[in-house]
Parts: C-alpha cells; structure tokens; sequence
C-alpha cells in the first residue's frame, strides 16, 4: 500500500520539487500540500498522512512549533503522530540532534537519491512499530521521538549553544575567514584568493574548485565545510552539486521546464544547473 504524504514549504518551487521526487519512487501519494504553518497544522490533522516533509525555517509559525500544535493538540490525542521528515538548510553540526533522535532530514536543494533514502526509512520504521505492537516490544513511537527532539531543542537554546531554531544564516557558527581557498594542482597547494573562485563541484566525493584559469581539488571534505570558508554573500548554493561565486556567472541560460541553467567565466564556460528549490533566489538574485 502506498504512503501518503503532506508537504509542507512555504516556497512553491521546493514543494513542486519534493512532489515531483516523491511521485517518481512510485509508492508515495501526496494527499495534500501547506504554505504555511497555520495551515500545516489543520491538514495535517484532517488528512492524517502516514508522514509528513515538514520545512523547518518557515515565516510565522515554524516547523517546530507546527509539531508542538500537534502534539499537544488534547482533542486529537488519539490520532497517531505521522512520521516527520525535516526540510532544512541546516549544515552537518546542526542535523545531530535529527540523528540523535531518530528522525530524518532532507538537505536542501533535495538530491533524489536521499528523498528515497528517507521514504525506506519511513517504511522500515512503520514496519518495526508494527511489529512491535504485535508482540509487545517496546518501540519508541514517532511521537516520543519528537518530543524528544522538542526537549533537547530547548536544552540548546537555555545552553546557548548553536540552536536549530534558528536558520545557519540568522545565527552563523562564527568562524574565521582567510579570504584564502587551498587547492591542491599536482603535488603543490595553492592558496588562491576566494574572489578567483569560479565555483567548486563536488563528484564521487572529490571537491572540485575552478578559476579562470586553472583547476585543483580543494583541501575538504565536503561542499558544506568549504562553504564555510567563503563569503557567503558572493558564494551562492545553487545546486546540491555546486557552490558558484555570483559575480563569476557569465549567462543566465533558460532550459528545460522552466528550469534554468548558469554559464560560468572560466574557461570551459562551463554550463551549472539551478535546483528546482533555488530557481526563486536565482530570480531574487537577478531581478528576473
């Protein structure tokens, strides 16, 4: 029997985005879509899907507080809570208090690949409570997990330690910027002025940084980590794949289904796609 989902983003292009990754694993069906936590909280509880893609950092009542709504919502105690999969532009550091829990989480801009991931996860949890109940096993329910989730969030915010609640852009970890990117070209590293900075793409877990007029391997282990290192004023997440330097972007290239893609100045003018999720900051971004 196929999941239903809800998905709830208060971006239209990343709604459209994870509804079309959802419909192509073929055994999910999506009942129902909110822009917004108000409404999130009364279709979830009326539709009472098997899981929920819950967007984190939305206007207004946020992803945490639509959970709270729902779990201390004392006329529909009865319902069961949905599985939760988080939305969430959160870096590595962050997502631990998802994994301590037990709950999943969707990096932004979405990869097809971890939307199955997530939906295997969902099913195996689903199962196992089953199982669980059958034989009275203890189990810990969707419901417990996120309340403890809610608890630990609040730990870190009387911590004062770097919070979920809050975006990485409103509360960034502080780190000290060099202005400076190691490259590895040959048996040399290079310090080169994060200004020369095409982009950086990542590939079979190598990190690829690109000028004007050279090529070399970063000296990281992940897009996030030399994201961290860079202005994030200049450098834009434009796909999953690619950290781009905006002031680097040659064209502007329209493509397949309203996509987009962005011709860089170096010196394959190499061509980047723009995630679905991304297409509202490219237009921001562009006036476009």
């Amino acid at each position: 029997m196929p999941l239903t989902a809800v998905i709830v983003d208060d971006e239209p292009l990343a709604r459209r985005e994870l509804h079309y990754l959802l419909g192509r694993d073929g055994d999910v069906t999506v009942v129902a879509e909110a822009s917004n936590g108000i409404e999130a909280v009364e279709i979830i509880r009326s539709n009472a899907p098997d899981v929920v893609f819950l967007d984190v950092q939305m206007p207004g009542l946020d992803g945490f507080a639509v959970l709270k709504k729902l779990l201390g919502g004392k006329p529909h105690a009865d319902t069961a809570m949905p599985e939760v999969v988080f939305a969430t532009a959160f870096d590595q550091y962050a997502v631990r208090a998802f994994d301590v829990n037990a709950i999943d989480y969707l990096l932004k801009p979405f990869d097809e690949k971890r939307v199955h991931q997530a939906i295997r996860k969902v099913r195996a949890r689903r199962s196992a409570a089953a199982v669980a109940t059958v034989e009275t096993v203890p189990q810990a329910s969707s419901e417990e997990r996120l309340e403890s989730l809610l608890k630990l969030l609040q730990l870190q915010a009387e911590a004062g330690s770097p919070k979920l609640a809050a975006s990485t852009a409103d509360n960034p970890i502080s780190k000290t910027r060099s202005g400076k990117v190691v490259v590895r070209s040959g048996q040399r590293l290079l310090l080169v002025d994060q200004n020369d900075v095409s982009f950086a793409s990542i590939d079979e877990g190598e990190i690829s940084v690109v000028t004007t007029t050279m090529e070399g391997l970063a000296n990281c282990r992940t897009i996030e980590e030399l994201a961290d290192q860079v202005d994030p004023n200049a450098f834009w997440r434009a796909h999953r794949s690619f950290l781009v330097n905006i002031q680097h972007i040659r064209e502007v290239v329209p493509w397949f289904k309203s996509s987009y893609l962005l011709r860089m100045d170096d010196r394959k003018h190499t061509e980047i796609p723009v995630a679905r999720a991304q297409i509202k900051r490219l237009r921001e971004l562009f006036n476009l």
